[in-house]
């Protein structure tokens, strides 16, 4: 699996190219997950989505990824920069799920000659964080993962994928994930929404308890280009809860961008 080197950090990435082995006739997209995540936390049908070259990267200090992390999203948003630039062949549409969406959305004030699109997933123009998070990490990370994990899924999520995820969440650096909540804990970006130019589809689910619908629509109406689809049956791993809803809604936002700019 390929890597590369962005201002010191080693970072790790996957590429899938168009099952057909032909080029890709539509923008690039580079999936960015959320704290304590990896390019694992992306479901197989978005990262094979049809006609596209899909980049899942793992943020530094994340995943296969070199420490350190970072503690703002500003930091974590020059290095998407930066990777998009110089790693990412094309047009690009960058997709972020909850602190990746922060990411996105920072990226796109100043954004790179090849961006196009955003895809928030999950996520807000701001992203406060309980003390009950931010308190207990480094020291007491399991009792975290406890709590995240029973935030993150709906009622119904498959027994599999909850438990699947909090071995993942086990699995991160505790101290990368103090990074991180605090990196979303400082992110507010209402007052800036105005100036992000780009087309966005925001997918918010209705049973999302760490981001809320709210959230969403605060980003809706913000945003002077985006348009808003609420996914029932489903929690913060909207994503995975409902695959097949999201990789449609996707695919169908990208076709259109790579239609706008035929």
């Amino acid at each position: 699996m390929p890597t590369t080197t962005l201002d010191n950090h080693r970072l790790f990435y996957t590429r899938t190219t168009p099952a057909d082995g032909g080029p890709s006739h539509q923008a690039s997209l580079v999936l960015i997950h959320g704290a304590m995540g990896s390019h694992l936390d992306w479901p197989a049908g978005l990262r094979r989505i049809a006609g596209a070259t899909v980049y899942a990267l793992d943020l530094p200090g994340h995943g296969r990824s070199e420490p350190p992390g970072m503690e703002s999203v500003a930091a974590y948003a020059k290095v998407v920069k930066d990777f998009v630039t110089q790693v990412v062949a094309g047009p690009a549409v960058l997709v972020g799920h909850s602190m990746g969406g922060a990411i996105a959305q920072m990226v796109a004030l100043a954004p790179p000659d090849a961006l196009r699109g955003l895809v928030l997933i999950a996520t807000g123009p701001r992203l406060r964080v309980s003390g009950a998070i931010l308190d207990r990490l480094p020291a007491q990370a399991s009792a975290v993962v406890d709590l995240l994990v029973r935030h993150y899924w709906s009622e119904a999520a498959p027994p599999t994928l909850v438990a699947r995820s909090r071995e993942k969440l086990l699995a991160a650096s505790p101290e990368v994930g103090r990074g991180d909540f605090l990196a979303c804990d400082g992110f507010d970006l209402r007052e800036s929404l105005g100036e992000v130019r780009l087309p966005a589809l925001i997918l918010a689910a209705d049973g999302d308890r760490l981001t809320p619908p709210s959230l969403a629509r605060e980003l809706a109406d913000g945003l002077p280009d985006a348009r808003l689809i609420l996914i029932p049956g489903a929690g913060h791993m909207v994503m995975l809860e409902q695959e097949d809803e999201v990789v449609r809604a996707v695919a169908t936002f990208v076709a259109e961008i790579a239609q706008a700019g035929a």
